[in-house]
C-alpha cells in the first residue's frame, strides 16, 4: 500500500491534485464540506433550466486532457468539447455590435468594419499577446515562483532581457491605449483584467497575455456544459481509487514536530503522510491553520473582485445572442473605481450573459434560454448587499432593455441569485473574492502563496488563491506544479 495523502476541498484543483497523486502511488482521500464536488465549478437546476453555476469560459483544454492521459485513458472517450467559431458577442449603448470571431483575419476585419480600427492593429495586439505568453508562461504559469531553480534556468534568463516588452512596467489600459485608436477597442481588450478579478487601470500590462488564450489558441465549450469538467475528472479520480468524503468539514490541519500529519474532523483524527489544501488560502490560515504561523503580508493583500449573478430562465430565444455576450458600460474607468476604490456597484455596470442553451439545447425548455447574467462587483466588506442587489437588478434590466429593445423582466420565468456573501459561504472564499488576492500591482504574481508551506513540511497548496492564480486552466496548473514537488508514493 502506498503512502496516504489527504486533500482538503474538491474544487477543480483539489480533484486534479487527487488524480496526480493517485498516479504517483498515493492512497488519496478528499474531504469536502459541501455535499457535491467542484467548488465554484458546479451547476444548479431550476424548473427545467440548467445553469453552470460558476466559471463559464473554457480555455487550454489540454490541461484537462492531460489528466486522462497520465491515467492511461483516452480523453476523447471521457470528455468532449467544441471550439467556438465566435468567442463573444459585444454590445454598446450606441447600437454598435461586434462579433469576436475565432478566425483572426475575420475578427480583425470585423473590428475594422464595425469600429474603424485598422485590422493590422488587432493582428499586432494578438502578436504581442503571443509574445508575452511565449516568454512568461514557462516562468509564471508552469513553475513555482518560490523555488530558486525557477529563476536560474534558461527560460527565466530570456525573460529578464525582455521585461520592458512584456509589460511589467505599464498598466493594461496604458498599453492598450497606445496600441489602439478607438476607445471601444481599448475597452474590449481591457476587459481581460476581469478574468482574474483585477482592474485594467492598475493591473500590469502582462495580463495582455490573456487574449492569446482566447484567440490564438481558442475558446471552447464542453459538450455537456462546464460542469462536465468537474464530473468527468471526478469520475476519473474515482476510477483511480480516490475516496471522497462529502459533508466532512475539516476543522484543523494536524501538525506534529513541524510536519503535517493529517486533519481533524469533528474530533476524529485522520492521519496521512502529506496534506494538500485546496481551500482559499486566507480562510485556511484563519480556520484550519489558525494555530500555525500566519503569513501576514500575504493575508493582508487586497482581494480580487467578486460577482453578482442572476440565473434567469428566459421564455424567449434571442437570435442575436450567443454563448458569451458582453454589454459594455459607458464609463469603464468609473465602473472599476466603484468596484475597487468605493466598494460598491456602479449604476451602469458591464453585463455579461452566458447562455449554454445555445450549444446545449436541453439546458432550457424549447424556445427558451438560460441566462447566466453576471456583473463584476466588490468583494464582501459588509456592504448592504440586499439594497445593492435590488438596485443592480433594476439597472441591469434597464440596460438590457435599451440595447435589446425588449422587456426582459416580463420574460423571466425562473430566477436564482449568487452574491459575494453566498460565494463566501459556499466556497470558503475570503470575502467572496473569486480569485484570492487581486493582481492590481506589478508584484502581484509574487504575492500569491506558494504551492507548498515553507514552515510546515509535507503541507501543500493548490487552487485559485495560490500560485499561479485563478481560472480553470491556472487552477489545474496549480495542482500540476504542486504535484511535481511531491515524491512518488511508496
Amino acid at each position: 500500500m502506498g503512502n496516504k495523502a489527504i486533500i482538503i476541498g474538491s474544487g477543480i484543483a483539489g480533484i486534479a491534485a487527487s488524480i496526480r497523486l493517485a498516479n504517483k502511488g498515493y492512497q488519496v482521500e478528499v474531504f469536502e464540506a459541501n455535499a457535491y464536488p467542484g467548488g465554484k465549478l458546479s451547476e444548479i437546476e431550476i424548473q427545467g433550466y440548467r445553469f453552470d453555476a460558476g466559471p463559464s469560459l473554457f480555455t487550454l483544454p489540454e490541461q484537462v486532457e492531460e489528466l486522462f492521459r497520465i491515467s492511461g485513458k483516452n480523453p476523447d472517450e471521457h470528455f468532449q468539447y467544441t471550439k467556438l467559431p465566435v468567442v463573444c458577442h459585444y454590445f454598446w449603448e450606441d447600437g454598435t455590435r461586434l462579433n469576436a470571431f475565432a478566425d483572426l483575419d475575420q475578427f480583425a476585419q470585423e473590428v475594422e468594419q464595425q469600429l474603424g480600427e485598422p485590422a493590422a492593429h488587432v493582428h499586432k495586439a494578438l502578436e504581442r499577446s503571443s509574445y508575452i505568453y511565449q516568454h512568461l508562461a514557462p516562468l509564471f504559469m508552469h513553475r513555482s515562483l518560490h523555488r530558486f531553480g525557477t529563476w536560474v534556468n534558461k527560460d527565466a534568463l530570456k525573460s529578464y532581457l525582455r521585461m520592458g516588452k512584456l509589460g511589467i512596467f505599464s498598466t493594461m489600459n496604458r498599453a492598450n491605449e497606445r496600441h489602439f485608436q478607438n476607445p471601444k477597442v481599448v475597452q474590449l481588450f481591457n476587459r481581460y483584467a476581469t478574468y482574474n478579478g483585477s482592474n485594467p487601470y492598475e493591473t500590469p500590462a502582462t495580463l495582455n497575455i490573456i487574449p492569446h488564450l482566447e484567440f490564438n489558441i481558442g475558446a471552447f465549450f464542453p459538450n455537456k456544459g462546464m460542469h462536465d469538467i468537474t464530473l468527468s475528472l471526478y469520475r476519473l479520480a474515482l476510477d483511480l481509487g480516490v475516496k471522497f468524503h462529502f459533508g466532512q468539514k475539516v476543522e484543523e490541519i494536524l501538525v506534529e514536530n513541524g510536519q503535517a500529519s493529517g486533519v481533524s474532523i469533528k474530533g476524529t483524527r485522520h492521519t496521512a503522510e502529506l496534506v494538500v489544501t485546496n481551500m482559499d488560502m486566507v480562510n485556511a490560515y484563519k480556520t484550519i491553520l489558525r494555530k500555525q504561523k500566519q503569513p501576514k503580508l500575504l493575508l493582508n493583500q487586497p482581494k480580487s473582485s467578486s460577482a453578482l449573478i442572476f440565473y434567469w430562465g428566459i421564455k424567449k430565444d434571442f437570435a442575436e445572442l450567443d454563448l458569451h455576450n458582453i454589454f459594455f458600460s459607458e464609463n469603464y474607468r468609473e465602473e472599476f473605481s466603484h468596484i475597487f476604490q468605493k466598494g460598491t456597484i456602479y449604476h451602469d455596470p458591464t453585463v455579461y450573459i452566458n447562455i449554454t442553451s445555445v450549444y446545449k439545447k436541453d439546458d432550457a425548455p424549447e424556445g427558451c434560454m438560460n441566462w447566466f447574467t453576471m456583473i463584476n462587483v466588490p468583494n464582501n466588506q459588509g456592504q448592504d448587499w440586499d439594497r445593492l442587489i435590488k438596485e443592480a437588478r433594476k439597472n441591469i434590466l434597464q440596460k438590457l432593455n435599451r440595447i435589446l429593445q425588449t422587456d426582459v423582466e416580463s420574460l423571466i420565468e425562473v430566477e436564482d441569485i449568487l452574491d459575494p456573501r453566498t460565494i463566501e459561504s459556499r466556497t470558503s472564499s475570503a470575502n467572496g473574492a473569486l480569485y484570492g488576492n487581486s493582481s492590481n500591482n506589478k508584484y502581484a504574481a509574487f504575492l500569491r502563496h506558494a504551492n507548498f508551506s515553507s514552515e510546515i513540511k509535507n503541507l501543500y497548496f493548490c487552487g485559485g488563491s495560490v500560485h499561479p492564480g485563478g481560472g480553470i486552466p491556472l487552477c489545474l496548473l496549480s495542482a500540476k506544479i504542486m504535484a511535481e514537488m511531491i515524491p512518488e508514493g511508496k
